[in-house]
């Protein structure tokens, strides 16, 4: 059951790491469109997207058939999902703004679909603090699994344009295939019976939820820094491994290792969670990306072994990032019922993923802008300190969001303990009075 509820992250991973690590560049090379009208159109979809999330986590809350209250919702994105795939990562010669931008927000629409339901559902697959992280490290061992069959295509072949074109059309191929196979799979094995208890007024709830001081609001703006930190360095990967360390060729290995490092350190970061927590766990893992990213900006093309083992501890480090940051979303459902008397996992999903899309916008919209000021180009000769610009914004502003993200951690009240008295109270709760 896991295996199936978890699959679902293969062709989503495999699509999105794409369209995040591939696509701009791809269009930068092979379009007319300069680096800063990319950046603000796919900063423009990702905005227009975010409204998506918590209209997808109402609707999917309140939805009941006797197919089941998420797994409809997955059912009907996965054709739309392969739909925008198939256009955005094979566009014609003449593709320029409106045709990126188009079938961008089509694929975030459609993903959107598909995640918010699929993250909710792994909410009331358990409510246990450590089996949680369980079924969301099968599912994030499947969505590291889709990214590294993504790239094994572009690790395969060089870093031009054209190489890039016929990665794309492999991993076309790949998601297509792979999104049909798990979403019959899922469709067919993972219960899907959980009741949600929801207030009449759900838009000003939701409010409410973001403007009071709470866990849930701690949490995700904490998670919404680490996942800016995150995203500006994988924006400007394959500039900064072409232009800064002139190994194009070496770029599909190095995502390799990386997603490769995030695999291994899974079941690590996992396991050290039940000993210390999982949200001091998740802020030593942050730190520890923070003393690697902080080399990048001084590396040049006679260091790309020293690359290497920033790339493997970096990636080490992501581990936690995947696997621990859901975990703890979905442990504060039960603060939530505690608090308010609702269930409502699909709204805070919906909220999850709101931040998640919002940090790739800032990501884009905040490094290409500033790429472009500095006098950076994706196809023509760079002066030193245009070059310099591209090392130092690939590394510090990471560095500068995943510190401001611990320091947002502080103080976190939900450990274990806290959560299993939770669950008691709300078992207690739940019994029926006698008498």
């Amino acid at each position: 059951m896991l295996a199936a509820y978890g699959s679902l992250a293969f062709p989503l991973a495999a699509a999105f790491i794409a369209l995040q690590v591939i696509v701009p560049t791809y269009y930068a090379e092979s379009t007319s469109l300069s680096l800063g009208a990319i950046g603000g159109l796919l900063l423009l979809a990702r905005l227009v997207d975010t409204v998506t999330d918590p209209v997808v986590g109402y609707w999917s809350d309140q939805s009941g058939t006797r197919f089941g209250r998420r797994k409809v919702f997955v059912v009907v994105a996965a054709p739309m999902i392969a739909v925008s795939v198939w256009f955005l990562f094979n566009p014609p010669a003449d593709a320029g703004g409106p045709y990126l931008l188009w079938w961008t927000v089509a694929i975030y629409v459609a993903g959107t679909l598909s995640i918010v339901p699929t993250s909710a559902w792994a909410a009331e697959l358990s409510d246990d603090y450590h089996q949680r992280s369980l079924v969301t490290g099968v599912r994030v061992a499947f969505g590291i699994a889709g990214t590294l069959a993504a790239l094994l295509v572009p690790a395969l072949s060089g870093g031009d344009a054209e190489n890039l074109g016929s990665s794309l059309q492999g991993i076309t191929m790949l998601v297509l295939l792979t999104l049909a196979v798990s979403t019959l799979w899922a469709a067919w094995k993972v219960p899907d019976t959980a009741i949600t208890h929801l207030p009449s007024q759900s838009i000003r709830a939701a409010w409410q939820l973001m403007t009071a001081k709470n866990p849930f609001r701690q949490l995700l703006f904490s998670f919404l820094l680490n996942a800016v930190g995150n995203a500006i360095p994988a924006t400007l990967f394959l500039l900064y491994v072409t232009h800064v360390l002139q190994v194009p060729a070496q770029a599909g290995v190095f995502l390799f290792l990386y997603f490769v490092s995030a695999a291994v350190a899974v079941p690590f970061w996992v396991a050290l969670s039940r000993r210390f927590g999982k949200h001091n766990t998740w802020s030593v893992a942050m730190l520890l990306a923070c003393l690697f990213f902080g080399w990048t900006p001084f590396l040049d093309e006679t260091m790309v072994w020293w690359f290497y083992l920033i790339v493997a501890a970096t990636g080490f480090a992501t581990g936690a990032d995947l696997a621990l940051p859901a975990s703890i979303n979905a442990d504060v459902i039960e603060w939530d019922a505690l608090e308010s008397g609702y269930r409502r996992p699909g709204l805070f999903f919906a909220l999850w993923g709101t931040a998640t899309k919002l940090s790739y916008a800032l990501a884009v919209g905040i490094a290409f802008p500033l790429l472009e000021l500095a006098g950076f180009s994706a196809t023509a000769t760079n002066s030193a300190t245009s070059l310099w610009w591209l090392a130092l914004l690939y590394g510090g502003p990471a560095i500068l969001f995943k510190l401001a993200a611990i320091a947002g951690m502080r103080g976190y009240p939900i450990n274990e303990a806290v959560h299993l008295r939770m669950c008691e109270e709300l078992a207690r709760q739940d019994e029926p009075r006698v008498g």
